[in-house]
């Protein structure tokens, strides 16, 4: 981890004597710091001590299980890239040994797509290295008050299982691409089909499948989502359809599976595409018998529950590969909608900006109510490769470091500004020449070795010429290998 990337010491110690608190809470509530560089490890345990947490540090993911098998955490802070093990391999580790604990992912920027992909597996945020305090401390926070707001701790790949209400967060957006989206879900809504929904991860999938069935006739009972791809093959079957106690190793006690607490109501099998071969077996049966039995019963108990699958996976494809089984697919795609990513309906980025930043000062208590247009152009320009999650994401951040009434330009992070200089090929001061929005033909790494030449190499003239600053230009620097001397 290069110096850039480390978290400041003096600047913890300046936000420690402001002397912030988090929830009032008699018990010290433990995290777990996962990180293979020490002095980070040793500063930000220092920082949440002084906050009133109790620290425990890993410097690898093998650590980290094996503190998580002798304690309790009620927050893990982890590296995305460590050592021994892909951080999403040791998030879906985290999920299956505590699933009550709020996992935050701390990570570079050039990891964020991957960082968003991590919150599909559980993980409750992201923070961009280097770590903001204010951020971090708030993201703890809202993590363990949303914690102490839900009930206990349900399995692994759970999610909310009360009955959805028309009450739920949803914004309707309003490209071509949308209304045609809200006229299928009031279309297919009223009846009992299977729908498969389609689409990238951060697209709004659960938020469609939610929507089906407030609009359905089973609104009144039990939606119940299950994250396929949190779920291990050993524990599926379990998961689904219940056990006894007794009946395997670890089986202290009976369990309801998700298709008997979704009596009456609606599955909804997020990530469905990750479910083994072997599953997908035992999950047709399920729905063609309309019955199911659980692990170490002779029983049959009979279910009648409404199959919501959304996937970011083409099924057709995986079919035609054997990954998945041709008549589970034509047993759920009794209809199918497809969600474009944002960047095919560029016209509803700015409906979403301005909804979760109305969202963000309800939560964060903060009166941002202005954009200005240099602001909006950046966040119109950028891809939004983790879609509708990472605006949200994005503007929350914002909303949070911005300290007037005004978004402030410098609360967004610099890949996203970067990335939007790059797509804007307008020039700013009419000179062409030394501006990186003249360049958008070319790579980003050639635009930056051309301005690096121009500039002679120094680094602060290259960086005002690109519009960019100093640290994202260095950050850009290490990312493509351009030599930093």
């Amino acid at each position: 981890m290069g110096p850039g990337q480390r978290l400041r010491l003096r600047e913890f110690q300046c936000i420690s004597s402001k002397k912030l608190t988090l929830l009032a809470d008699p018990m010290a509530q433990k995290i777990l710091v996962v990180d293979d560089d020490v002095s980070f490890c040793l500063t930000l345990k220092a920082f949440l001590e002084r906050n009133g947490f109790v620290i425990r540090e890993a410097y690898n993911s093998q650590k980290a299980l094996e503190k998580m098998a002798s304690e309790r955490f009620d927050v893990v802070l982890t590296d995305f890239r460590l050592p021994d093990m892909d951080g999403l391999e040791l998030l879906k580790q985290i999920r299956q040994r505590s699933s009550a604990a709020v996992v935050i992912i701390m990570t570079a920027y050039a990891d964020i797509r991957m960082a968003v992909q991590a919150i599909k597996y559980g993980a409750y945020e992201y923070v961009a290295k280097p770590v903001n305090p204010d951020e971090l401390l708030a993201h703890i926070r809202n993590g363990l008050k949303k914690k102490e707001q839900l009930p206990e701790s349900g399995p692994v790949g759970q999610k909310a299982s009360k009955p959805a209400r028309l009450s739920f967060d949803y914004q309707e957006a309003q490209s071509k691409q949308s209304r045609e989206i809200h006229e299928h879900i009031k279309l297919v809504a009223p009846t009992h089909m299977s729908v498969v929904i389609m689409g990238e991860s951060g697209t709004g999938k659960e938020y469609i499948a939610r929507r089906i069935h407030a609009f359905s006739k089973r609104k009144d009972h039990p939606f119940v989502a299950v994250d396929c791809g949190a779920l291990s093959e050993e524990l599926a079957a379990s998961e689904f359809f219940g056990h006894l106690k007794g009946s395997f190793t670890g089986a202290i006690q009976d369990k309801t599976g998700q298709f008997e607490a979704a009596n009456k109501g609606t599955l909804f099998l997020d990530e469905i595409g990750n479910l083994s071969y072997d599953i997908q077996v035992k999950l047709l049966r399920a729905l063609q018998e309309r019955q199911i039995r659980k692990i170490g019963s002779n029983k049959d108990i009979p279910v009648d529950v409404r199959i919501l699958a959304a996937t970011n996976d083409d099924l057709q494809k995986e079919v035609q590969r054997g990954n998945f089984r041709e008549d589970l697919y034509h047993r759920l795609n009794e209809f199918s909608i497809l969600v474009p990513p944002l960047r095919e309906r560029k016209e509803d980025v700015q409906i979403f900006v301005n909804y979760f930043l109305k969202k963000a000062n309800e939560e964060l208590e903060k009166q941002v109510d202005t954009i200005p247009d240099g602001v909006m152009d950046i966040l119109l320009n950028y891809s939004w490769p983790g879609n509708i999650r990472e605006i949200k994401n994005v503007i929350r951040r914002a909303v949070l470091l911005t300290s007037g009434v005004e978004l402030d330009k410098t609360a967004l992070p610099q890949e996203i500004v970067f990335a939007a200089l790059t797509q804007d090929d307008r020039p700013t001061d009419g000179n062409e020449e030394n501006s990186l929005k003249s360049e958008t033909g070319k790579t980003e790494k050639e635009i930056i070795v051309s301005t690096l030449q121009k500039a002679k190499y120094n680094k602060s003239k290259a960086a005002r010429m690109l519009n960019i600053d100093r640290r994202t230009l260095y950050n850009k620097m290490k990312l493509y290998n351009i030599p930093l001397d």
